[in-house]
């Protein structure tokens, strides 16, 4: 007899045989990721939100620790940092970007920004080790 005489459904795209389908309550990954795992974005995000004391003033603070590396960065920026300084302003512009999807053409900075980077730069790149004076007094 053949296999298609028994059948009293239609066997097709999205439409397995019967003995081979899932069983009730059975997984169709029974080892795949196990419940509760967490993907890298979460363990990141946990890691970042979790609290950290820290002394301001001679006041005792509980702050994010994502929190503690953006006053970092903005401090170490305002001490002449180039490095610290390149990150903060690669972030702004990131945000910035992120802030006017609706606008591509729209610039990140002003035009007085603009003007006060390329000053900051000027300064910065001026400055060099050799070339700073000591007061021989």
């Amino acid at each position: 007899m053949p296999p298609e005489a028994l059948r009293d459904y239609e066997v097709g795209y999205g439409k397995p045989p019967r003995h081979t389908r899932f069983k009730k309550g059975q997984s169709g990954s029974p080892r795949g990721r196990p419940s509760g795992s967490k993907n890298l974005k979460t363990l990141l995000n946990e890691a970042l939100n979790e609290p950290v004391v820290i002394s301001e003033e001679g006041r005792r603070r509980k702050i994010t620790k994502r929190e503690a590396i953006v006053t970092q960065l903005v401090n170490r920026s305002a001490t002449a940092d180039l490095r610290a300084l390149k990150i903060l302003l690669d972030t702004l512009r990131e945000i910035e970007g992120q802030s006017q999807p609706d606008c591509p053409e729209t610039p990140g900075f002003t035009a007085a920004d603009e003007k006060v980077i390329e000053q900051l730069r000027a300064r910065f790149l001026d400055v060099r080790p050799d070339d700073r004076k000591t007061d021989p007094g």
